[in-house]
């Protein structure tokens, strides 16, 4: 079938978009390149991409999905039968700095795929929440029923505004969503400004790493093939309007085509444990500079992921000290010249 993977240049976006491909579908790759960090990385992903054994089966357009006449002229001449809408302004403390591109990212952007998706007839739409929904909640796991009413971040808010916005359409114009809260992704052709490369880097460079909340924090880290491998099962499973009266993750009302599905490892680590693993795959120890949390974030995570293995019959499960050496593997290779 024709996928749009919206924000196809980015990490899990080129990650799916190879999933996609490798089994046979036609994959219409769309993303803004923009350089909130290394176009070039970005661009390397696409060259990747244009390798594959399936490259013809790709075509990539550029495109900010906030313009809204150019999204909806561009989903009116390409005619998906699903959308995988990974495309966003990524990050918390940028959200500190820039919250302006998180409107325009996260919900204009956000807001034109719905409207292109319902006028047409769009199977399924697959969008990436976050993790960060959950905010200050502290009762561990988090699961899909908690309430998310407490984001301490506009990136967070962002993301359960997308919820929202996706329960509407789902109810009101009978549009198949599923939103996937993503736990601290990583891997291979990760992105730069998340820990796993800033650590990396740190090491390789002789330069102390950042250790926030003086260490005390624990992530549920779930590498990327999980991700993707989770994302393809949701996508081939677009969810049906629940029986009226029965409850949809909490969200009434329930007649709607509409899911929320947590994907992470469910073992979350300490942060010090997971600065270990990349300091034994480096071969070196790396100095660190203790500091107090930053604003926006959360001591810890920890995903309940009974509802997804219970829908697809997966949930990741990618032990660290595999997904680490896999990813240290990469970094070595792609920046080779920072080793």
């Amino acid at each position: 079938m024709k996928v749009i993977v919206t924000g196809v240049a980015g990490f899990i976006g080129f990650h799916v978009a190879i999933k996609l491909l490798e089994r046979g579908d036609t994959v219409v790759g769309v993303d803004n390149l923009n350089d909130y960090y290394d176009v070039g990385l970005k661009q390397s992903r696409l060259d990747i991409i244009a390798q594959h054994a399936n490259a013809a089966r790709f075509s990539f357009i550029k495109l900010d999905l906030a313009d809204t006449q150019a999204t909806a002229d561009m989903f009116a001449d390409e005619k998906p039968a699903r959308v995988v809408h990974l495309a966003a302004q990524a990050g918390v403390s940028y959200s500190l700095v820039n919250p302006h591109a998180y409107i325009s990212s996260n919900v204009v952007a956000f807001t034109n795929v719905l409207e292109a998706c319902r006028h047409n007839a769009v199977e399924h739409l697959v969008y990436a929440s976050s993790s960060s929904v959950y905010g200050g909640n502290t009762k561990l796991p988090f699961s899909e029923d908690d309430t998310v009413d407490n984001p301490v971040s506009l990136y967070a808010a962002t993301k359960k505004a997308n919820e929202l916005m996706a329960h509407t359409y789902s109810h009101l114009y009978a549009l198949p969503t599923t939103g996937l809260r993503f736990f601290t992704v990583y891997g291979p052709w990760g992105r730069p400004d998340m820990s796993p490369i800033l650590f990396a880097d740190a090491i390789a460079g002789g330069k102390a790493i950042k250790v926030f909340n003086h260490g005390d924090m624990m992530r549920d880290f779930t590498y990327i093939d999980d991700i993707v491998e989770g994302v393809v099962r949701v996508l081939d499973k677009p969810p049906a309007s629940t029986a009226a009266g029965t409850s949809a993750n909490g969200l009434e009302p329930a007649a709607a085509p509409y899911r929320i599905f947590n994907i992470g490892n469910s073992e979350p680590e300490k942060l010090m444990d997971f600065i270990a693993a990349i300091e034994h795959c480096m071969g070196k120890t790396a100095d660190k500079e203790f500091l107090p949390m930053q604003p926006g974030d959360v001591k810890a995570t920890f995903a309940d992921t009974a509802k997804l293995e219970e829908w697809v019959g997966f949930s990741p499960h990618t032990k660290l000290s595999a997904g680490v050496e896999r990813f240290v593997a990469w970094y070595k290779s792609y920046y080779h010249d920072r080793i």
